[in-house]
């Protein structure tokens, strides 16, 4: 078994997160269901990849995420950062190892869960009635009702990330930065995050948490760490990161570096442009550094972009469009939990088990070492059927990756694909062969085609759990096929109407990648290196000198680069 450690940085990373482990929670609730469709019940993954298993001080088994999320103090909403199954004495506060004075402690009254979590509070109650023999006399038409009201609770009320999460944690999963409050003003920058960890005992105390998770691991393949870097907590990320680099040299790293919509919403000043712009090349600079595959996402506006064709996303929502990028992110790490090759592996149900570094060496390790890839999803994906035909799977692949080129021809791409619970005749899903031949006809009919590609296939779809935004369209059928003709009311459709629906994720190693490159590298330069650059003082005050500027140019320009050997942005640092 080859274990993955989960890391989660900052709100949106959190958002993201919330999605994926509510996945993967349906995923084993799915499993030990009796009606369940075949394809939850054989899914072919193992799940002990994630998670880990445990007992509590009363002798209880547990099965929590092998996890450290990180976010401001007062981001867990009604949830203690204990979690709940453990009951463990709370943490001691921080000393202020600045203030000598009297202290005094302001507790707030905790907060109301809201309706889906009252809930899953009563769920947990009739488990144990159950167990101990007593009847609760609950019935079908009451459930509906609830889960309606629910819902509509969260469409209109996620405030938390935990508002909507499903899932028990480990207490040595959620990590609060202690006086750093949520809603903080002027946390928005990579400096006053690296500032606030380095400042502090933060560090330490992070690292001790993923010490817990590693140390137990048996042959741990890797880490997927995911973060929000749109303000300071890419800088908490980066000096995270720079101490997994020391202590885990050997243990690679796959990062997202996600971005809320809704940052791009509002007006800035020209200080304020400048600042952001010179934090977006500085950030991407340091997270690149300690990492093995770096993965960008977050579209300014993903509302509007082509990968919501069949989705209905209000982008000022994080609730919303961090269910996409986690659908994502759940359809690549599949290749990193099925069952490798051997004897007894049933491949009827998946194929193509690849582990994390094998992914990264494929996609970054080649010959031309890009390390910053393209994560392109189809969601849904199309059915191989009727006018659905094999090529439109490929065709209907679209970036989440802001600011590359279109249409791009790249000889020399590399490509990591992952296809799970397709459809094929009478809205079944498709078989492994079925959906192999079909992507292989699509790569020979393609105009372009990437240099090598990697598929893995999956029967298994991606499940939708209750708690899952109401963001799929009107052309979206209950098992994720897609209709030819709308659905009759609202325009948008959630857990209720839609229980799963097929993917198509890839990992895209390719030039488009360029602009997004090349657009942090001018900023660098422009506003932070060259003579009289506006933002000099800017980056003094945030710590960096001279020399740390001139090697964070030349760290881009050398990814520019590899993969335009005549671009003028990199000419121009030499």
């Amino acid at each position: 078994m080859r274990e993955i450690v989960t890391i989660q940085v900052g709100g949106y990373a959190n958002f993201i997160g919330s999605h994926f482990w509510n996945f993967q929670d349906e995923l084993l609730g799915l499993a030990d269901t009796s009606e369940t469709n075949p394809a939850f019940k054989n899914h072919g993954l193992n799940m002990d990849v994630l998670y880990r298993t445990g007992e509590t001080q009363q002798g209880i088994l547990t099965y929590t995420p092998r996890l450290v999320s990180v976010d401001f103090q007062g981001s867990l909403g009604s949830m203690s950062s204990r979690g709940t199954l453990y009951n463990e004495a709370p943490s001691r506060p921080m000393d202020v190892v600045s203030w000598s004075g009297k202290v005094t402690t302001q507790a707030s009254a905790p907060l109301k869960k809201n309706l889906f979590l009252q809930s899953l509070y009563q769920e947990e109650q009739e488990k144990m009635d159950t167990v101990n023999g007593f009847d609760s006399g609950k019935n079908e038409s009451q459930n509906e009702i609830q889960d309606k009201d629910i819902v509509e609770c969260l469409e209109n009320g996620v405030q938390y990330w935990t508002d909507f999460s499903k899932v028990h944690y480990h207490p040595q999963s959620l990590y609060e930065l202690n006086g750093l409050w949520m809603d903080g003003e002027g946390f928005d920058n990579y400096g006053i995050g690296r500032d606030a960890f380095v400042g502090a005992r933060h560090g330490e105390e992070i690292n001790d948490r993923l010490r817990f998770f590693i140390e137990e691991c048996d042959h741990i393949q890797g880490i997927q760490f995911v973060v929000d870097d749109s303000g300071g907590f890419s800088g908490v990320a980066a000096e995270f990161l720079e101490n997994i680099a020391d202590d885990y040299a050997n243990i690679p790293v796959l990062l997202y570096s996600a971005r809320n919509p809704r940052l791009h919403m509002t007006t800035k000043s020209q200080k304020q442009s400048i600042s952001s712009s010179l934090h977006d090349a500085i950030s991407f600079s340091r997270l690149s550094t300690f990492c093995k595959l770096i993965v960008p996402v977050g579209l300014p506006s993903l509302s509007k972009s082509k990968a919501s064709r069949y989705l209905c996303i209000d982008d000022e929502k994080p609730y919303h469009s961090s269910a996409v990028y986690a659908s994502g992110m759940h359809s690549i790490s599949l290749p990193f939990r099925m069952e490798p090759i051997g004897p007894t592996t049933d491949l009827t149900c998946a194929s193509g088990a690849l582990d994390m570094n094998e992914v990264i060496h494929m996609l970054a390790g080649q010959a031309r070492q890009n390390m910053v890839t393209i994560l392109d999803v189809a969601m849904p994906a199309p059915s191989l059927i009727g006018n659905q035909l094999e090529q439109s799977l490929l065709e209907n692949l679209e970036p989440l990756t802001p600011e590359i080129a279109e249409n791009v021809e790249d000889l020399q791409a590399v490509e990591a694909m992952s296809v799970h619970g397709v459809l094929g005749a009478g809205v079944h899903e498709a078989t492994v062969s079925e959906v192999k031949s079909a992507v292989q006809n699509a790569y020979e009919k393609a105009l372009q085609r990437p240099r090598f590609s990697q598929l893995s296939v999956s029967r298994c779809p991606l499940p939708i759990p209750l708690p899952f935004p109401s963001i799929f369209g009107n052309l979206v059928g209950q098992h994720g096929e897609l209709l030819g003709t709308p659905i009759l009311g609202s325009p948008s459709r959630g857990s209720l109407d839609v229980h799963s629906i097929p993917m198509a994720a890839r990992l895209r190693s390719s030039s488009a990648i360029l602009p997004f490159l090349e657009s942090r590298l001018h900023n660098l330069q422009r506003f932070g290196i060259q003579r009289g650059a506006l933002g000099a003082g800017l980056l003094r005050s945030w710590g960096f000198g001279k020399e740390e500027l001139v090697d964070a140019g030349e760290a881009l320009s050398n990814m520019v680069r590899t993969l335009s050997p005549y671009s003028e942005e990199s000419s121009e640092s030499d």
